[in-house]
């Protein structure tokens, strides 16, 4: 098949004759950016996404492998060997010529520098499996239950032949593992397809040694020694299993299994201490820090996540922060100072939970333009029915035009309106640049809602600000440009995350020269888990009391609280908010959102939450995939159901019940009761309602079967209880 090469400014590489016509300049440089993608395959070392390429014959979807050359013997190697998708490239072709199955290879792309990523894409196939879940559900005795059209012998036996004829061509794959292996089932359960992927380890042109071909076996995660006979079996063309052949594979497996398990161990402990010196890496879309930036300033804009990339390491930080050390410890000092008062007043608001009747309420969500589809989030909001809104603005942008309309077409909605002013480093280091972007902003939008929130994330330097003095003149310059319109409600400090004692710093810095309305918080409890999870022995309810507790005896603010930002990111690689190891799936998502506002708001200790934010990929409410008919993820109608089916009501009272089981009483303002039911485990469980459900609506707004009497179970998703 022909291959044509090419030439781009910035990228060289090839082309399958295989693929239609098309528009080369364009969807290349769409297919090396992660913002294309339709969604996340693999988020690792490299990144797999999807991405839809236009062509003459209309559209094809293709999957993106992108190889990563960040260190120097990685770049060593590209520069003898070339690079990973460069092999993975010669590879894929070379199993087309001998018959073996991989996905059809497509595009070949190399950046010019060496340390830069380089592409590897072939086609999507839709309709094949990983076999990863099969040998999980074989290995427990579950295979005829879950996969009940696959013939798990016939599988081994296809798996088996397939792996000799890879070997017998020369092939070594070095990775032979049931992630790398997808399978097409046929009519009688027998793999009719067999396609082998993940192959830039792969080496070829030689004989295999027995060594080498049981290295290859023993990595496919066959654990009962049945399997592994039959398998074993069919590799070696019927042979029975036994004898040195049998004893080389079994040393193998079991050294992998072994060495898998070291690996694990090793992460879970002193490896932990070799990240304070490894440099810091950073997905190949974000850009370079400039050359000459000193530590404080090496951050960039990540406009995936939407969010600064501070590309300083640990150790660097590490070395500003000691140099900052009397300013840290004053801070300790005054935090020292304020913890018995706020101890204390924690402690009264503990003892007044659930004495009174919470009015519901509160329930916001963040924005921001959307210029794929400018109007779609206006009718978005009306579907969700939302009135409490948050747009975030950014100051060192020059022009807010999409803002402004967006604001101007909430407010004659009727949306309550606030706007939150982060900052960056260049703000932070420019006062004067920070002040005319404060005037322009209020000029633009105090109109349209009466606060603004001053700062962001205060405690990450990746948002510009490494002490309490830069942070204390953006607020002192902000502050009499805001209140010079009457009755213009200031928020802050905006500190993210458990981490209170940089809020409680703030809040009690003696002759501050600033006063905050109510403190905000990004308060963000577990993402590693549900809301309810603990840390240092605090849940989202305590949390929420201790915040309070910092707002009633601050000295720089008013007693009022508020919850500007929250989300569970989702696993979608450099589009999510933070690192793969607190992403969760669509359906937590879901039910975390839910629990979280309720258990927030439930305290009547926070007058707003806002979810961050409406569309966006990695931990949106809706999915941007496509901005012509954007998909509604879970979260959406959960969110959607939480307000149409709670609003006007107030919480009278949490019902006794049996942990993990949540029982929640509202009374709307016709006297109707609901309670809202849910368990804070993976499981159901069983609860009991005070009188019987007329109706019952589930999470997403689904009507569910009433049940018989009080008897009800409860699951992670919330559940509505309408009583009779």
């Amino acid at each position: 098949m022909e291959i044509r090469p090419f030439v781009l400014p910035g990228w060289t590489g090839a082309v399958s004759g295989a693929l239609p016509e098309l528009d080369l300049a364009r969807e290349v440089a769409r297919l090396v950016d992660p913002a294309a993608a339709l969604k996340t395959l693999h988020w690792g070392r490299n990144y797999l996404y999807v991405v839809r390429l236009e062509t003459a014959a209309g559209a094809l979807d293709v999957v993106v492998k992108q190889f990563r050359h960040l260190g120097l013997r990685d770049r060593l190697k590209r520069r003898v060997q070339g690079s990973k998708a460069a092999k993975s490239w010669r590879v894929a072709h070379a199993l087309g010529a001998t018959g073996l199955a991989t996905p059809e290879p497509l595009l070949l792309i190399e950046s010019e520098g060496e340390a830069g990523p380089a592409f590897y894409v072939c086609r999507h196939l839709t309709d094949v499996h990983e076999t990863r879940y099969l040998l999980r559900a074989a290995n427990a005795g579950r295979a005829a239950e879950e996969f009940p059209a696959v013939d798990l012998a016939r599988f081994l036996d296809a798996l088996g032949r397939m792996a000799r004829r890879l070997h017998d061509a020369g092939f070594w794959h070095r990775d032979f593992s049931s992630g790398n292996v997808l399978y097409r089932t046929g009519p009688e359960g027998a793999p009719s397809d067999l396609y082998l992927v993940d192959l830039n380890r792969t080496r070829m042109g030689k004989p295999l040694t027995t060594g080498e071909r049981m290295r290859d076996l023993s990595r496919m995660p066959i654990l009962r020694p049945a399997d592994q006979d039959r398998f074993l079996a069919a590799y070696w063309g019927g042979e029975p299993a036994g004898g040195l052949r049998k004893g080389i594979y079994l040393a193998a497996h079991h050294g992998f299994l072994w060495k898998n398990r070291a690996k694990q161990r090793l992460r879970g402990g002193t490896a932990k201490l070799g990240d304070l010196f490894r440099p810091r890496t950073a997905h190949a879309h974000i850009p370079d820090a400039p050359a000459d930036a000193s530590v404080r300033d090496r951050i960039v804009w990540d406009r995936l996540s939407d969010q600064p990339h501070q590309h300083a390491g640990r150790l660097a930080k590490l070395r500003v922060r000691l140099g900052d050390t009397g300013v840290h410890a004053a801070q300790m000092l005054t935090v020292a100072g304020a913890l018995p008062g706020i101890l204390r007043r924690y402690r009264e608001l503990k003892t007044q939970l659930g004495t009174a009747p919470v009015a519901w309420g509160g329930v916001g969500l963040c924005l921001r333009p959307w210029p794929e589809n400018p109007e779609l989030p206006l009718a978005l909001v009306d579907e969700l029915g939302v009135r409490h809104v948050l747009l975030r603005l950014h100051p060192w942008e020059e022009t807010h035009a999409a803002e402004e309309e967006l604001a101007r077409a909430l407010y004659a909605r009727g949306c309550e309106l606030t706007f939150a002013l982060p900052q960056n480093r260049d703000l932070v280091r420019d006062p004067a640049r920070w002040a005319a972007a404060v005037e322009r902003l209020a000029g633009a939008f105090a109109g349209y809602g009466p606060r603004f929130q001053v700062g962001q994330a205060i405690n990450r330097s990746k948002w510009g600000l490494w002490t309490p003095r830069e942070h204390a003149t953006l607020v002192r310059t902000a502050e009499p440009i805001l209140r010079r319109t009457p009755g213009m409600q200031i928020l802050g400090p905006a500190v993210i995350d458990f981490e209170f004692h940089a809020a409680v710093a703030v809040l009690h810095q003696k002759e501050a020269g600033f006063h905050f309305d109510a403190v905000s918080a990004l308060l963000y409890v577990d993402r590693r888990g549900a809301p309810e999870n603990r840390q240092v022995g605090l849940d989202t309810v305590d949390k929420v009391v201790l915040l309070k507790a910092i707002a009633d005896t601050a000295k720089n603010a008013a007693g009022r609280a508020w919850i500007t930002e929250v989300n569970w990111p989702l696993w979608e690689g450099p589009h999510s908010p933070a690192g793969k190891g607190v992403s969760v799936d669509e359906e937590a998502q879901a039910d975390y959102l839910v629990r979280y506002y309720l258990l927030s708001l439930g305290t009547g200790m926070v007058e707003r939450v806002f979810w961050w934010q409406l569309v966006a990929r990695g931990y949106g409410l809706i999915d941007p995939g496509d901005a012509l008919n954007p998909r509604r993820r879970p979260a959406f109608f959960a969110l959607k159901t939480l307000l149409a089916e709670l609003d006007g009501c107030s919480l009278e009272e949490v019902l006794p019940s049996r942990a993990p089981a949540r029982l929640w009483r509202f009374r709307g303002t016709d006297g109707e009761e609901v309670v809202v039911g849910w368990s804070a485990a993976a499981g159901p469980v069983r609860a009991a309602l005070p009188r019987p459900a007329a109706a019952v609506t589930g999470r997403d707004g689904e009507a569910l079967p009433a049940p018989a009497g009080v008897e009800v179970e409860l699951t992670p998703g919330v559940r509505y209880f309408r009583l009779v």
